[in-house]
């Protein structure tokens, strides 16, 4: 009885609250990060002020949205309004249920649906940001949420595809398989999908409404878009959810395209010294160079208008992600299965 306490409730709640903290933890580095990273691209210093060089920056953000103050628009839809945000973190969140961070015991399930798990869960957020701007009865808030569920769906499209370029390949939806598969093989997939690995990494970047494609949220023209009227608490959670969604893209392209907590070439010997560095560790490094990536891209690339934006997910990265698929489909049916 005890043995079976430990293994199905206690262990795994550790777990939860393991990974519950460490994304806390990453939202506030990342607020930090990214204020300075794009400043010292734009020849600034960035935060400067509350601690050294700015370091206690997100604590102080942290403790002003905690107490700011909370205001409801008078024509509000108060329920949905409410609900809202609490339906945008709550999907982030649960993507990491079946993320490997290691190998075992480092995740906190291994389903054999891993991956479909993961497309479901992250496309309940659409509903939640349509929601939460359409409950505000305001012009601003509504346009940005029309904006962010024509965006999505437009991108998760070819998203799919080249998710599904990957499984052909490694023929598992365990993300644990997957990266398995990649350490059996000697290949990690990027090399064998290198078109479904940009074209992931683009979409994500679409699918967590960053720039070039923060059209969703454009200050120029839409205030703050669908969390234009939140603040306070309500406002963090959107805020909060788009750094989370931001780190599980940036795990999710390692795990597929990366070899998830593999070290550099993990089949060849004479390499076999990286093997001190914890697996854990190459899984962190690996995502924290496409979060940087992140923050490279607003720094540099201006953002796109929205027709240009919906015309690269139609008519580039839809049929180029379909033709990966077939490709990929024909070279194993005549070189693998014959």
């Amino acid at each position: 009885m005890v043995e079976l306490f430990m293994q199905y409730l206690l262990w795994p709640l550790v777990k939860i609250i393991v990974v519950v903290l460490f994304l806390v933890l990453m939202v506030m580095a990342m607020t930090y990060a990214e204020r300075k990273v794009v400043a010292h691209i734009q020849v600034r210093l960035g935060p400067m002020r509350v601690g050294w060089h700015g370091i206690l920056q997100p604590v102080a953000d942290t403790v002003k949205l905690l107490f700011k103050e909370d205001i409801i628009p008078i024509k509000a839809d108060l329920p949905v309004f409410i609900l809202a945000p609490i339906l945008v973190a709550i999907p982030a969140f649960l993507v990491f249920a079946v993320i490997p961070f290691g190998p075992a015991p480092f995740y906190i399930a291994d389903i054999n649906v891993g991956i479909l798990f993961v497309l479901a869960i992250s496309s309940f957020g659409i509903l939640a940001i349509l929601l939460g701007g359409w409950a505000a009865n305001s012009k601003y808030p509504f346009m940005g949420g029309l904006r962010s569920c024509a965006q999505m769906i437009s991108y998760e499209l070819p998203m799919g595809l080249a998710v599904v370029s990957v499984l052909l390949v490694a023929q598992n939806l365990s993300l644990v398989s997957i990266v398995e598969w990649q350490q059996k093989s000697g290949w990690w997939l990027f090399a064998l999908q290198p078109v479904a690995f940009v074209i992931y990494f683009i979409c994500g970047v679409a699918e967590t409404n960053r720039c070039p494609f923060d059209l969703p949220e454009a200050e120029s023209e839409l205030v703050g878009g669908f969390h234009t009227e939140y603040s306070g608490l309500r406002f963090a959670f959107f805020f909060m959810a788009e750094y989370i969604n931001m780190v599980a893209i940036s795990a999710l392209t390692v795990v597929l395209f990366l070899g998830g907590w593999l070290r550099p070439f993990p089949n060849v010997a004479w390499l076999s010294f990286l093997d001190y560095v914890p697996p854990v560790v190459w899984f962190l490094l690996k995502t924290f160079f496409f979060l940087y990536l992140y923050l490279w891209i607003r720094g540099t690339f201006p953002r796109y208008r929205f027709d240009q934006l919906m015309a690269v997910g139609w008519k580039w990265f839809l049929p180029i992600t379909l033709a990966n698929c077939i490709v990929t489909a024909g070279v194993l049916l005549f070189f693998y299965y014959r």
